[in-house]
């Protein structure tokens, strides 16, 4: 069996997820490939974990390559964990709406940063899903951690004939925190979510048979922590009755409410952590974290490597189910796939996040039936953004991309029309080198770029910063504590610590 990893070169992804892939002993003689289109990030990467691998005794040796269709021949599972545009487009995802007033805390989901990377990535994983179709085994089975996770899948699925699961650690972390409010271990508390990624809702949470929902909402305001970091949470736990999956930041971008007003966004937020809620909080991580490992490589390959062990693996989905496939031993996670009739009262063709269930006969989603009406509302609202926008970015289509822009929540509370449009010509222009279906489009952009600005009728901007805006550390900076700095790079999931 061989399994290969596009965007190889994101170190915490990675490593992390090969580790749990190895770590079952029927997969000590699988075959592993690494691809990216960074050769340093790659080399770099690619030499820890062989370093781990040898360390454990295996007897494999990844094939690391340039060359992607290398990578995925004869592939039975292909995992992506790419950045399409890597942390220079993810600048000007966050940067350019601001020039608006559109203040993002992490802007890859939903919103305008969402949206573009959308276009992004469809562009990319158009090729991504013909090499798979053309040299991997036959029904490969595609596990993508990249986001916007919900419009990449619902691609892959519709247009790129490739079987997608879509995979995110949101649900998981939602289940340690409530069960950490209620007081009981997450193994003893069982969760049924179903929504859409990111925005997943705790439909189900019971402790030994008893429904603890009524119970939730007291428990989570009475923890000082949690009612400091969560107040968006919570606050829409008020209103709609059920607990999100998403974060505090995250949850923040994809509602109209939270972050439309600058001067209000600091009722709603908290930097203790920058997925509390800080602007361009995971640009500014993300961007700490890469510096700190091209710069301290050296010394992680002194560090101890990473241990083989079960007891040792992640809560990510992707290791379960390929063991659950291949062994048939039975995993229960919750996974982002088409929808088909899972949640009654959301469109059949688009993504949703349910709970479904792996073994040696696939992967089987439950139906869940009809999601109450007000968490369904807030679904149906990401969705049309969604499908807005996956659309637009498969035709190249600028009157669908501005579509997509003028009904996103936030976007759509924090500008006017004319706005919009002149903040999507300028993303379009800015991130012309990842867009090639929009190079027409992008030509017709700047003329009309040029002429507001002759003509007087050009939007100036209105922020630069950002509410909520914090500095951007330096390699020397972060040398003060390295144990959080490496923490920070090697972490696949940089929100799990949130105070």
């Amino acid at each position: 069996m061989k399994i290969a990893f596009i965007g190889a070169g994101s170190i915490g992804f990675t490593r992390r997820l090969l580790a749990d892939i190895l770590t079952v002993p029927e997969f000590h003689g699988i075959e592993v490939a690494f691809t990216d289109i960074n050769p340093e990030n790659l080399r770099m990467v690619t030499e820890l974990c062989q370093r781990d691998i040898d360390a454990n005794g295996l007897n494999i040796k990844i094939q690391s390559t340039l060359d992607r269709r290398e990578a995925f021949a004869g592939a039975k599972y292909v995992i992506s964990c790419v950045r399409i545009g890597m942390l220079e487009a993810f600048t000007k995802d966050v940067e350019v709406p601001l020039r608006y007033g559109v203040d993002q805390c992490v802007g890859d989901t939903l919103c305008a940063g969402g949206i573009m990377y959308a276009q992004r990535d469809i562009a990319a994983f158009e090729g991504f899903c013909r090499d798979i179709r053309e040299v991997a085994e036959p029904d490969c089975l595609f596990l993508n951690y990249s986001n916007p996770c919900a419009m990449v899948t619902w691609y892959c699925n519709k247009y790129g004939g490739v079987n997608t699961v879509g995979l995110c650690h949101g649900v998981q972390g939602g289940h340690a925190l409530i069960s950490r409010a209620l007081g009981f271990d997450p193994k003893d508390v069982d969760i049924i979510c179903a929504g859409i990624n990111h925005m997943t809702w705790y439909i189900s949470v019971k402790h030994n048979g008893e429904d603890l929902n009524p119970k939730l909402l007291d428990a989570l305001m009475a923890d000082p922590d949690i009612a400091r970091t969560e107040k968006v949470r919570i606050d829409m736990m008020k209103h709609f009755g059920y607990f999100s999956t998403e974060s505090n930041g995250h949850l923040s971008e994809y509602v109209p409410w939270y972050r439309k007003h600058t001067e209000n966004i600091h009722k709603y937020i908290d930097l203790s952590s920058w997925i509390n809620g800080e602007t361009g909080g995971y640009l500014r991580v993300c961007k700490e974290g890469r510096s700190w490992f091209e710069t301290d490589f050296p010394n992680w390959l002194k560090e101890p490597p990473m241990e083989y062990k079960e007891e040792k693996r992640s809560s990510e989905h992707g290791g379960h189910i390929i063991e659950a496939l291949e062994t048939g031993r039975i995993y229960r996670g919750h996974f982002n796939v088409i929808n088909n009739g899972a949640i009654t009262n959301l469109p059949d063709d688009c993504v949703v996040e349910v709970p479904g269930y792996v073994d040696k006969n696939g992967i089987s989603i439950p139906k869940v039936g009809d999601l109450p009406l007000g968490c369904a509302a807030c679904c149906n609202s990401n969705i049309s953004v969604q499908r807005l926008a996956v659309e637009a970015a498969v035709r190249g289509d600028i009157k669908l991309l501005r579509q997509a822009m003028l009904m996103d929540p936030l976007v759509g509370a924090a500008c006017e029309p004319d706005a919009i449009y002149q903040m999507t010509d300028e993303m379009l222009i800015e991130e012309a080198e990842w867009l090639p279906q929009y190079a027409d489009e992008i030509e017709r952009a700047k003329a009309r770029i040029e002429r507001a600005k002759a003509d007087g009728t050009f939007i100036e901007p209105i922020i630069t910063e950002g509410a909520a805006r914090l500095h951007t550390k330096t390699v020397e900076e972060m040398m003060q504590d390295r144990l959080a700095a490496t923490a920070n790079a090697a972490e696949a999931d940089k929100a799990k610590k949130r105070t």
